[in-house]
């Protein structure tokens, strides 16, 4: 039991330094366009508590976890600030700060699944490894790791694959809030009435989604989670 609490742990850790990376990465990529915003809020390092939205970072995510039997949860941190207009590049800088936050989640993951890859593990172990990741089963995990350093670290490499390429590909869905409808905006020409009635009614479209093509988009996102732990192999 105390070797599923740490694996839980990890799992709600790793989650919630992938948001702050996400949040941070707009953040940088403003800075390195001229706008000096995020940067002014201090919200350009991975200080937890610049970071943390109670609803969105701690009581979403817990209750989500413990509504799901802590396979599952989802979450975000305060939105990193930026003023579209002190950007030099007016027209592909909004667009180059909102694919900062999925790029640097997409770098994450690549990176861990080529460490994972040269993790000295059998194939069939790695397998069995990403589908209790992907299940979030604890007691599975917790069981193929027992004494194998090489595993455990293979686990923590699963779940930032996991979480980063969920965050990256999530957020890049063309829907308000999220990043991909601020790209969306950078290449269709869509007048400007358009957006703000898209924004003010985003998240009820995004809710849709979820809700009712949950399976089409879960199957994209395992198709991409697919990818990156074929890497791994």
């Amino acid at each position: 039991m105390a070797n599923e609490i740490v694996l839980i742990a990890f799992y709600f850790v790793i989650l919630l330094y992938s948001i702050i990376i996400h949040e941070v990465a707009h953040g940088y990529v403003a800075l390195r366009l001229g706008d000096l915003t995020a940067k002014y809020a201090g919200r350009l390092n991975l200080n937890p508590i610049k970071h943390i939205d109670p609803w969105g970072s701690i009581a979403i995510p817990f209750l989500m976890l413990f509504l799901t039997g802590f396979r599952f949860a989802f979450g975000w941190a305060k939105p990193v600030p930026y003023n579209p207009y002190n950007l030099t590049n007016q027209k592909w800088g909004p667009a180059l700060v909102a694919a900062g936050g999925p790029g640097s989640n997409i770098a994450i993951a690549l990176i861990a699944a080529l460490l994972g890859r040269v993790i000295t593990l059998p194939s069939t172990l790695k397998v069995d490894i990403i589908a209790s990741v992907k299940m979030a089963d604890w007691s599975g995990l917790a069981e193929v790791i027992s004494g194998s350093f090489g595993a455990i670290f293979f686990v923590i490499l699963a779940m930032m694959i996991f979480w980063n390429v969920i965050l990256a590909f999530f957020n890049l869905i063309p829907i308000p809030p999220l990043d991909g409808s601020k790209l969306l905006f950078s290449v269709l020409p869509i007048k400007t009435e358009t957006m703000i009635l898209l924004e003010q009614f985003g998240f009820m479209l995004l809710l849709f989604v979820i809700f009712f093509l949950a399976v089409p988009l879960g199957n994209f996102l395992n198709l991409m989670l697919n990818l990156f732990f074929s890497i791994t192999l």
